[in-house]
């Protein structure tokens, strides 16, 4: 079993940045790929971003390269999210989930999530 408590989101002017980061909670922290998900208001959850287990390996949605950086400190059992040059288009509610089986892109292959974190960027 893991939780997992997502925080540091709230409201920027576009151009800014935020630091999103997932505490997880249980010994096995380390032997889950990670992935960040976002869903905007009446749309459907994307995913945004994974990390490897080890941290060695990322992927990233097209529209957030070279902005958003996914990484992770399993001394600390939490990952982040810096994400750089928001745009309003990035407003959504921001969920970390815990990798169990299948592609890094798809809901269906993730076990845990947290409650999400509100990102809102102004225009």
């Amino acid at each position: 079993q893991v939780q997992l408590v997502e925080s540091g989101g709230g409201l920027v002017q576009a151009g800014g940045s935020l630091r999103l980061a997932c505490a997880a909670s249980g010994r096995t922290f380390s032997s889950y790929a990670m992935g960040w998900f976002r869903q905007a208001p009446g749309k459907e959850r994307e995913f945004v971003a994974a990390i490897s287990s080890s941290g060695g390996a990322t992927t990233y949605r097209d529209s957030v390269k070279g902005r958003f950086t996914i990484s992770r400190d399993n001394a600390k059992n939490t990952v982040y999210l810096e994400m750089n040059s928001l745009k309003p288009e990035d407003t959504a509610v921001y969920y970390c989930a815990a990798h169990a089986k299948g592609t890094w892109f798809e809901e269906s292959g993730y076990m845990y999530w947290g409650q999400g974190t509100q990102v809102t960027v102004s225009s």
